[in-house]
This record gives structure tokens, C-alpha cells and sequence, in this order.
């Protein structure tokens, strides 16, 4: 009887626990098959999103406190390779009613909104955002710093830094202001990634607004120095399954010839994991001069979340 009480009190010990705490495995596989200009078909893993598979959690600390973390590795599913380490998250931090905040490799308050106004879902092989020169900037330095503000009536902010990091001595900061309210959706913000050799400074707005027939894209940024890019894009539900996403990207570099990309996209929903997409993308020839990117891009992918 009394061996029989033990193990009841230490069942409910480990399910008051289990209550309190969680640990969810979860990731992306994604392949695309597509054929470029002057070049045979091939295939990439990432089609739209970037492989990969990650480890999350939280306990609850009470009082509205919890402590959370998130390891994460990218996956190439054409080779079966991954990434060093944890290269895309490893942060562990506290979140409650002042906000939250994470410490270590993080994605960084720019990248929190940067693709929200590219087109054709941003895909990694079909956006034509590929080309803008904000789109190389440090999503996830290393050794950060990061903390976002709970949102006040719709409106929120997040600022991120770093410490120095690597023999150039790298340090990058971010910060974005939005608004998040019905149809609608603002952010502007900025990085500076600082080394040794230079200061590279990234500005972007961006907004959606969707209008339920379909969600109107945009965004402007400008990279000093560089150049500005413009945007400007849509997603037009056709069914519950079906969505269509096109759009254009021009580019105005300081110096230089104006570079331009068109893309349009296809994604059909085979279940609430899983879908397949096809598109297509074309460049001009700036474009593919400055960026070394195919002039034309067509391909057909298979992404499944878990």
C-alpha cells in the first residue's frame, strides 16, 4: 500500500510538470525540381522555404513568466547534409507580460518583417526579391541580443544587437516598428551590420492589406550607398487550396544599370501540412549581371511541415 502511494504522488509529480513545460520537435522539408537558363534541370532543396528541423520549448515559471528556447539546424534535402551545429537558431530567453527576450543565435528584429511584402511567397528559388540589395542582410548573427515589446493596440516594436563576433569584429543591429490590426499590416525598420572594413545600413517598409478577394504586398527599401529597391505584389486565393502570387521588384543601384525581376507562383494545398507549388521567375539583363542569377527560372516543388 505504502509502495502503491509513492508511486501515485510521484505520477502526479511528473504530470504537474508535464503541465507546466513543453518540448514540440517540429520542421520543413521543402524540394524544388526547376530548369534555368543555360543549365540542365536540377534539384534544390528549399524551394520556398529553407529545410531544416528545430527542437522548441517552454515552462511555465508562474506569475506569467516562462522560460522558452529554440535549437534549430538547416537540412539540405539534396544531399542529405546539414548545417554546423544549430546554424539557424540557438536562444534560450524569458517572455511574459513585459515582452520577450532571447539570447543567442536569433533571428534579428529586420528579419521579423523584411519578406513580408515579397511576392510569390517568398521563396527562396522563385521571389523575385532575390534581386533587391537588402535581401543579403545578417538575419541571424550570432551572440545576439533580442527583445520585442507586447503589442499595444495592434502597434509593437523589437530591437536586436550583438556583440562582436569573428575576426572582423562583426556587430549587427536591427530594430522595426509595426502595426498589426484586421486587414492591415505596417512595419518599418533598420539594420547596420559594423565590422572592421565598413558600416553596410539596410531601411525597409513594408505592408499588406488584405482585401479578402486578395492580399495587396509592397515595400521600399533602400540600402546606403547601394541602391533602392521597390516592390509590389499579390496573393489571390482561387479556392480554399489554390493561391496564386505574382509580382515585380525593380531596383534603382546608385551605380549601375535600373535591374528588374518578375515572378508569379502557384500553391495548391494537399492537406494542412502539406502542398505542392509551381512558378516561374524572369530577370533582366542588370539583373542577372549584378546578381548572378538566372535570366529565367521555371520549377515545381513538394513542401511538407511537421
Amino acid at each position: 500500500m505504502k509502495k502503491s502511494l509513492i508511486a501515485l504522488a510521484s505520477l502526479a509529480v511528473v504530470t504537474a510538470a508535464s503541465a507546466q513545460s513543453s518540448v514540440t520537435l517540429y520542421g520543413i522539408a521543402d524540394v524544388v525540381i526547376h530548369k534555368d537558363t543555360g543549365a540542365s534541370t536540377t534539384l534544390t532543396s528549399g524551394g520556398v522555404s529553407t529545410s531544416r528541423w528545430g527542437i522548441k520549448g517552454s515552462e511555465d515559471l508562474g506569475g506569467g513568466l516562462n522560460a522558452n528556447f529554440n535549437f534549430e539546424q538547416g537540412i539540405n534535402l539534396g544531399d542529405g547534409s546539414t548545417g554546423s551545429g544549430f546554424n539557424r537558431q540557438a536562444w534560450m530567453g524569458l517572455s511574459g507580460g513585459f515582452g520577450e527576450v532571447k539570447l543567442g543565435k536569433a533571428w534579428n528584429a529586420y528579419d521579423d518583417f523584411a519578406g513580408a511584402g515579397n511576392s510569390a511567397f517568398d521563396a527562396n528559388v522563385l521571389s523575385p526579391a532575390i534581386i533587391a540589395p537588402s535581401y543579403t542582410y545578417v538575419a541571424n548573427p550570432n551572440k545576439g541580443v533580442y527583445y520585442s515589446t507586447p503589442s499595444f493596440g495592434g502597434f509593437g516594436a523589437a530591437i536586436s544587437s550583438s556583440f562582436k563576433d569573428g575576426a572582423n569584429n562583426q556587430r549587427v543591429t536591427a530594430f522595426h516598428v509595426k502595426y498589426e490590426g484586421g486587414p492591415l499590416f505596417v512595419a518599418v525598420g533598420q539594420e547596420r551590420d559594423k565590422t572592421d572594413s565598413g558600416t553596410r545600413e539596410a531601411t525597409r517598409l513594408v505592408g499588406t492589406y488584405d482585401f479578402g478577394v486578395a492580399t495587396l504586398r509592397a515595400a521600399f527599401g533602400t540600402v546606403k550607398d547601394e541602391g533602392d529597391d521597390y516592390s509590389i505584389g499579390a496573393d489571390v486565393p482561387l479556392s480554399d487550396a489554390l493561391t496564386l502570387s505574382g509580382g515585380v521588384v525593380a531596383v534603382r543601384p546608385d551605380v549601375g544599370s535600373n535591374q528588374n525581376a518578375f515572378a508569379l507562383a502557384a500553391s495548391y494545398a494537399l492537406s494542412k501540412r502539406t502542398s505542392v507549388y509551381t512558378g516561374f521567375r524572369r530577370l533582366n539583363e542588370a539583373a542577372v549581371d549584378a546578381t548572378g542569377e538566372p535570366k529565367n527560372r521555371i520549377g515545381v516543388g513538394l513542401k511538407h511541415t511537421f
